[in-house]
């Protein structure tokens, strides 16, 4: 692939992004061994922070033509939260299978080549142990969604030599090698728990180490979950090493991963600014909630404003040709606030994960219980867990008794216009965990809540759906595929862009014809979701 080519250009973008002054261990480190003047070690502090901090705002792009194209178009479509608003869009989106040359680049030319540049320049400014174990850990959070986009990518060989193209790594090589650098990274950072870093190089925890080591065993169970049906015993091996490591995963939402926003947070920008708003919210979240009459819509979405109509919560089917502007702006948004940070990743998803880990038989150690509560299993326990952090984390009430809820189900989505209700089948699954339900229902039932939990990191929600078929969505109504995709089965991955082809052309047919095992189109499964 091609890496983007200036330094220059990276420094810029991190000069926006930054104030003066050095990093805390930076300073400690390098002091005096080369008889720099402070004015240099100051230089390189700085230098140092706008390389991290501009990594960090390429994990959930915190540009607004990146996010729309990644978070919204494709994650967003994809993974059942948002639907496309715009009606020039149509025919050429990602929701009906049929997107531009210029939509299916971005996650592979854009996130690859920002976060190896600076991750790249990193390595070559400092030796600082815990600045390059963070930098590890960022450049897995940002790269692992790039793999389950597209399978194999470029990865290992990325920069040697200083060449501008690269092999493609397997997706299976790809995972092995962001799980040693988890556990690199994990290790340093653990001998290390009080050597916090500067703050200012740091919009994720401030520079606060112990986060950052909880936050990449959160990371390594998810990976480890995502590979359980290709590679279960190494699954299950790197679950339990990142749920029971002594320092732990994500486990309050004071653990949550948000990155804060220097400028204006992209969901806001594109939901309500880009032609008035080009996505809004996408009518299969909007059904569940429905359904279970969830707390949390309050603090999710906007309520629809139709004429003549009992509004609520109602959002846009997704994959269908898009109503005209007048119509499409009634239907509920996405509550954001201009400042609102970034969500890489809650404490709830962690809880959820050991939830399934547990499901399985697997030791994910113990669940927190609540005084007075009861559970039945280690699994229902997490799963308990999940939900309750999850409500505490949107500020909403009721988790009890949404817990004790045996009979809501999801709504059968009906169009307040009429135009685009969905006659097709839906989920029966409900909330109360039931510990004779069997394994595959309470599957379903810990991946739909995980599901509403994680709103709105459609790339994830995507990335579980082809692994687990859950949470259950609506079937695109207009497929503009060529019969390349399967409407039931939908969208598998990207294509890779056609620039590869002309520019990295020996790299990428090695990657289609020995690593992909597939045509390269969107009906052809990554690694880790064949069956």
């Amino acid at each position: 692939m091609k890496i983007y080519k200036s330094i220059i250009y990276i420094l810029f973008l991190g000069a926006l992004i930054t104030t003066t002054g050095c990093l805390d261990k930076y300073e400690e480190y390098n002091r005096d061994q080369s008889g720099a003047t402070q004015e240099e070690m100051e230089r390189g502090g700085y230098i140092i922070r706008s390389y991290i901090m501009s990594m960090q705002s390429w994990v959930i792009p915190a540009d607004a033509n990146a996010n729309q194209f990644i978070e919204y178009l494709l994650g967003g479509s994809y993974g059942g939260y948002l639907a496309d608003s715009n009606d020039g869009f149509n025919n050429r989106n990602f929701a009906t299978y049929g997107p531009e040359e210029h939509w299916i680049q971005v996650a592979f030319n854009d996130v690859i080549s920002n976060i190896m540049t600076n991750y790249t320049a990193i390595y070559a400014a400092t030796d600082d142990p815990v600045i390059l174990a963070v930098a590890d850990i960022i450049k897995v959070m940002a790269l692992s969604r790039v793999t389950d986009i597209y399978g194999p990518i470029p990865y290992s060989q990325i920069g040697v030599d200083g060449k501008t193209s690269a092999p493609y790594d397997s997706q299976e090589e790809v995972y092995t090698h962001m799980f040693n650098e988890l556990d690199e990274a994990i290790e340093t950072l653990t001998e290390r728990r009080a050597d916090n870093f500067s703050s200012k190089a740091d919009r994720v925890y401030n520079g606060n180490v112990e986060k950052w080591i909880k936050l990449a065993n959160s990371l390594k169970l998810r990976m480890a979950m995502r590979i359980v049906n290709a590679n279960p015993s190494l699954a299950q091996t790197k679950a339990q090493e990142a749920a029971l490591h002594e320092v732990g995963t994500l486990s309050s939402n004071e653990d949550n991963a948000f990155m804060s926003i220097a400028n204006t947070n992209p969901f806001r920008t594109v939901m309500y600014e880009y032609n008035d708003g080009d996505t809004r919210i996408g009518a299969d979240i909007t059904s569940y909630m429905n359904g279970y009459n969830d707390p949390r819509r309050a603090h999710y979405f906007t309520e629809s404003t139709f004429a003549d109509f009992a509004n609520g919560y109602y959002g846009i089917r997704s994959g269908i040709t898009i109503p005209s502007s007048p119509t499409i702006k009634q239907y509920s948004n996405m509550l954001v606030d201009t400042k609102s940070p970034l969500m890489w990743m809650n404490a709830a998803e962690p809880a959820f994960l050991k939830a399934e880990g547990a499901l399985r038989g697997w030791n994910m150690g113990a669940p927190e219980i609540p005084d007075g509560a009861t559970v039945s299993s280690q699994a229902e326990g997490f799963y308990n867990m999940g939900i309750r952090l999850s409500f505490e984390q949107w500020g909403a009430s009721g988790a009890g008794d949404y817990l004790q809820n045996d009979t809501s189900t999801p709504e059968l989505y009906r169009d307040p216009t009429g135009y685009a209700s969905y006659t097709g089948g839906t989920s029966t699954i409900t909330i109360k965990w039931d510990e004779t339900a069997t394994t595959e229902r309470n599957l379903e039932r810990i991946i739909t809540q995980k599901w509403i939990a994680n709103f709105p990191l459609g790339i994830e929600a995507w990335s579980e759906f082809r692994r687990t078929g859950y949470p259950q969505l609506m079937k695109v109504a207009v497929n503009n595929s060529g019969g390349i995709v399967d409407t039931d089965r939908m969208a598998r991955r990207l294509p890779y862009p056609q620039e590869e082809y002309t520019e990295n052309n020996t790299n990428v047919t090695t990657a289609v014809s020995q690593y992909l095992l597939g045509p390269d189109n969107m009906a052809t499964d990554v690694w880790w979701a064949r069956r």
